[in-house]
């Protein structure tokens, strides 16, 4: 019976903690978020915060921002390859498509977030986070790596948005 209670115990403690960042925020934590501060977060996340830090936050984050991503959509190519892992770029990539979309749809008023110079400076970044994961990689792997980033760029800003 006592470890019944203590795996009930267990169990419950567990639920406590992870049920509000399973459910979302509450209306009160809603009502704490505004246009500006909103904004200011996702500058922060896609600018700022590096990209090992930002991946443990797409965990961790407030869930009133649009965390889903699809890895790299490249069909032929995927987020993977001999030479390259750009999985987690794509990750921060999705999220600031994903939430200058969302801020366009909960402030656009007046100012425009998702907007052609938002996005140039989204997928810059994505340039640049690809091309840090390459100049880690093995001195022999990096041209075929940075080929790779300028090709996942190129291709971002071909197709994509505003």
């Amino acid at each position: 019976m006592r470890r019944h209670a203590a795996v009930l115990v267990a169990v419950t403690s567990v639920l406590t903690v992870l049920l509000p960042a399973i459910a979302g925020p509450t209306t009160a934590q809603a009502a704490t978020h505004t246009a500006a501060s909103d904004w200011a977060f996702v500058q922060r996340e896609l600018f700022e915060v590096p990209l090992a830090q930002f991946v443990q936050h797409r965990f961790t984050g407030d869930r009133w921002f649009d965390w889903s991503n699809d890895g790299c959509s490249a069909p032929l190519l995927g987020s993977t390859g001999r030479a390259y892992n750009f999985h987690h770029a794509c990750i921060r990539h999705d999220f600031g498509y994903r939430n200058l979309k969302r801020l366009e749809q909960r402030y656009g008023t007046g100012r425009t977030y998702w907007n052609a110079t938002n996005r140039r400076r989204v997928d810059q970044q994505f340039l640049a986070d690809m091309k840090a994961h390459c100049r880690a990689r093995a001195f022999w792997l990096q041209p075929s790596c940075f080929v790779a980033a300028y090709t996942y760029y190129s291709a971002v800003r071909a197709v994509a948005g505003p």
